[in-house]
């Protein structure tokens, strides 16, 4: 077929907004053959969005939404010094339509669903012989679309819909969320039916990954869009468990370790190593900025962008998260940084924080007197098995199996505790109602900095009150308000999408 597709040859080009792809006009007319006549065109277009999403998570912009919750709050410095990223702690008058920070956290996503869904389209009318290369490339464009248009749903509310077979029919304005879980969940089972259950590249999702996404989704979803059924989510979540591909590592710590990547454990996450460009920044933003004054090459030197906050770093008996004998505490938290046999001094006009306690997890021992902490090679977690764990049995405690619930968490515990928990830290006999608040701790504890906190309480409605407490600053500045579950949509969408004004915004902003 040799028709000119001009109105498709519009959405591809990727600029910032999402309703770019729908606005601009070509230079140039293609066939339907040259854009879509191949596979071999579609494979680098689909590993792009990959690589694209990747390189959201490797700096500054992979840790923006865990800042402003119980968990995570900015250092003293960074709070200090940067007005549109403290407002994400502060909650105040930053976090608005024109926060730059926020803007390219919704900015970054759609760049990535425009391909995906240029994809989606072109592989759904493919019609080459290697119909098994297809259907995996098709489940792969359509996991991403699907798992990051949940991502903007749960931190924007409505959000537009990019599908390039009904550009004129959806135009670019916001959704309901109803019609926007509709498509998260039809691209997770698209994924689900077609991806293979292990992928020679691990960058790319697998089945596994596609089935914990649909209990994710299905756990997660706003009442309001009708979608949230932990009926449903607990069968998908219970496919993970029952492939017999996913277990836990008998260590916690060895979760972390960079020799431990894409280990049986993991389901999801993104590939770094050590060599730019393909190195992530993550150690840099979440080190102390007094040990990377004495030493650039000091593996936990960095500069404070997220810390733990005290709730987060502090013992049960003194008011915080952690019981005695968890070895996850300081697998996940550096408490001591003695460095070279003496602890550095704290830098004069830094925030005086730079010795509390810091996050680990992203450490990477590999750069230690070899290259700057800038060229972390370490994986970052997305999806895990303890993980899936945890949601089964949140699952079952809310459709009224609250002791079979505790069996699985006391999964999850048991290694926690070194293998042997002692019997009075294992779960048993919780109401239901106790399982539920008790959860949110045992989530905190077990997948802290892996970038759920805000998704766990916002879901649940524990936002507000939680960070109003446990966050210094939100604390601190006392403005925290309901409409904070939800971000500002970006006063650049405003400007640039004829399909959302003003009128759209979400409430409070």
């Amino acid at each position: 077929m040799k028709t000119k597709i001009l109105a498709i040859l519009t959405l591809i080009v990727l600029l910032v907004s999402c309703s770019d792809y729908l606005d601009l006009n070509p230079e140039t007319a293609l066939t339907d053959e040259q854009i879509f006549g191949s596979l071999e065109k579609m494979e680098p277009l689909v590993l792009g969005a990959f690589s694209s999403w990747r390189n959201i998570q490797k700096d500054r912009g992979g840790l923006i939404t865990q800042l402003g919750t119980d968990e995570t709050q900015q250092g003293t410095y960074q709070v200090t010094t940067v007005p549109e990223q403290a407002g994400l702690d502060y909650y105040n008058g930053y976090l608005s339509k024109e926060n730059s920070v926020i803007n390219a956290q919704w900015n970054s996503r759609f760049q990535i669903i425009g391909p995906a869904a240029q994809a989606i389209y072109f592989l759904g009318i493919n019609n080459e012989e290697d119909e098994n290369r297809r259907k995996i490339l098709l489940g792969e464009a359509s996991f991403i679309r699907a798992t990051l248009m949940f991502e903007l749903s749960i931190y924007w509310g409505e959000i537009p819909i990019v599908d390039y077979g009904r550009v004129a029919e959806l135009g670019s304005g916001r959704k309901s969320l109803k019609d926007v879980y509709t498509y998260i969940t039809n691209d997770l089972l698209v994924a689900e039916a077609n991806l293979p259950v292990t992928q020679e590249n691990p960058s790319l999702p697998t089945k596994g990954a596609a089935q914990a996404m649909l209990g994710k989704v299905y756990m997660y979803a706003p009442e309001t869009s009708e979608f949230r059924d932990y009926n449903i989510a607990k069968e998908w979540f219970g496919k993970v468990i029952n492939s017999g591909t996913y277990s836990l590592l008998p260590s916690y710590s060895s979760v972390f370790s960079p020799n431990n990547a894409n280990s049986q454990e993991s389901i999801y996450e993104f590939q770094f190593n050590n060599t730019y460009p393909d190195n992530n920044q993550l150690q840099w933003q979440t080190g102390s900025r007094a040990v990377a004054n004495v030493d650039q090459y000091a593996y936990f030197g960095g500069y404070d962008l997220l810390l733990p906050t005290k709730y987060c770093y502090t013992d049960v008996v003194d008011g915080g998260l952690w019981e005695p004998g968890d070895l996850r505490k300081n697998a996940s938290i550096r408490y001591d940084f003695t460095y070279k046999g003496s602890i550095p001094p704290i830098p004069a006009g830094a925030g005086g924080d730079e010795l509390d306690p810091h996050i680990r997890k992203y450490e990477d021992i590999r750069t230690q007197g070899s290259i700057s902490f800038w060229y972390s090679g370490k994986n970052k977690t997305y999806l895990r098995y303890s993980d899936v764990l945890l949601c089964y049995a949140e699952c079952l405690n809310e459709l009224g199996s609250t002791n079979e619930a505790e069996t699985y968490v006391n999964l999850v515990r048991n290694r926690a505790f070194g293998g042997t928990m002692p019997g009075d830290m294992a779960w048993n006999g919780l109401s239901q109602s106790d399982f539920r608040r008790n959860i949110l701790d045992e989530r905190m504890r077990e997948l802290a900095f892996e970038g759920w906190r805000r998704m766990d309480l916002i879901r649940t409605g524990k936002l507000v009150e939680l960070v109003k407490v446990r966050n210094k600053w939100a604390n601190e500045n006392g403005t925290i308000a309901n409409f904070h579950n939800r971000y500002p949509i970006p006063l650049t969408e405003i400007l640039i999408n004829p399909d959302i004004d003003d009128g759209d915004q979400n409430e409070g902003y």
